[in-house]
Parts: structure tokens; sequence; C-alpha cells
């Protein structure tokens, strides 16, 4: 079957729905009742949506792995986020870096896998994400890649294709100027 569909993969925390953050790092919701979905995304998602985009969710979830975070509250977010949203799959990563599994951002497994099972044209799809394990995943993967700067105290490993202040910022650039830019993206001549 040919990779024929477009796809916009969306990290979860700090893009889709707000994070804590601690001394410049950001941490995932550790309740259900703390899922707070960011100003606009649900429209955001509701057009790209409509604009005949598939909506993937990737994230990593390293603390089901370490304990901090039991995989049912995880699992119950996840629920949750499907109900409020137009979101077509969601894949997770529950590994810590040591375990050295192909998923885990910064490596595009879990996008990988979704191209797959998706039928999804990694070349003419998009990434948005806010911390560099986003944007590098993004761009193993061939994608498009939006990167949501919050200024976090974090190394940056791949320059993203653009910068935007939100998910409501890059659908507008993507139903709008993105796709004439995308004819000439080629990922190895990216920024």
């Amino acid at each position: 079957m040919a990779m024929t569909r477009q796809a916009v993969f969306l990290d979860r925390d700090g893009v889709i729905n707000r994070t804590i953050v601690k001394d410049g790092k950001s941490y995932p919701p550790a309740l259900i009742e703390d899922l707070e979905i960011l100003p606009g995304v649900r429209e955001a998602i509701a057009d790209l949506h409509q604009a005949g985009f598939l909506i993937v969710v990737v994230t990593n979830q390293p603390d089901v792995a370490t304990g901090i975070q039991p995989l049912e509250i995880v699992e119950a977010m996840h629920r949750k986020l499907r109900e409020m949203l137009l979101i077509d799959d969601i894949k997770t990563c529950y590994h810590i870096e040591a375990d050295g599994c192909a998923c885990r951002k910064p490596k595009p497994g879990m996008l990988l896998d979704a191209a797959r099972e998706h039928s999804i044209d990694l070349t003419r799809s998009y990434l948005v994400g806010d911390r560099w394990r986003d944007i590098s995943a993004g761009k193993a993967a061939g994608c498009f890649t939006f990167f949501i700067d919050y200024g976090y105290k974090e190394r940056s490993v791949d320059a993203p294709d653009m910068v935007v202040h939100s998910l409501a910022e890059a659908r507008q650039v993507i139903l709008t100027q993105v796709p004439n830019a995308l004819m000439e993206f080629s990922p190895t001549t990216a920024l």
C-alpha cells in the first residue's frame, strides 16, 4: 500500500496540554484533574483534521517506568484527550533512556510505526513539539518540524524548520503557507 496520507504529529505535554515547569524544566501533569488543554488546541486540531490530516500524538512518558506515575493515570489522560479532541492515534513510549528502545524520542520509532499503520507519507507530514527530543524525532522521520519555544533549560540538538508560539500558530502555517514551502522541503537540505 502506498504511503499517501499526511499527518500532523503532536507531542502531548506542552503542545496539547499545559505542563508544570519547575526550575526551567517541564513535567507532565501528575493527576487527571491537572490535565488542562492549552488555549486554541481544540480548534487547531479540529481545523487540521477537517483539512484531511491525521492527528497522531507521540509522547514519551518515562515516569511510568520509574514508578513516579501509574500507567492507569496516563491511560485515563489519553482516554480524556480522545474524548475531547479529534485525535486519530496516540503512540506512547513508557521507557527510560537506558532501555535503548526504538520508540523513545529522539528516535523516530513512534512516527515510523504510525506511518506503517496508517499509510502516512512522513515527508509530507509535520511534527509539532516543545522539546529537542521532539524535533530530533521529527527530523529523523523526515517531517517538517515546528518548535514551540518555552525557553526550557535544555540543550538543542537539531534546528527546527520553524519556531512558533503555539499549536494554533503552527496550524495557521500548515494550512496556508507551508504546503508551498513543503514542495521545496527536503530533510537533507532543511535548516
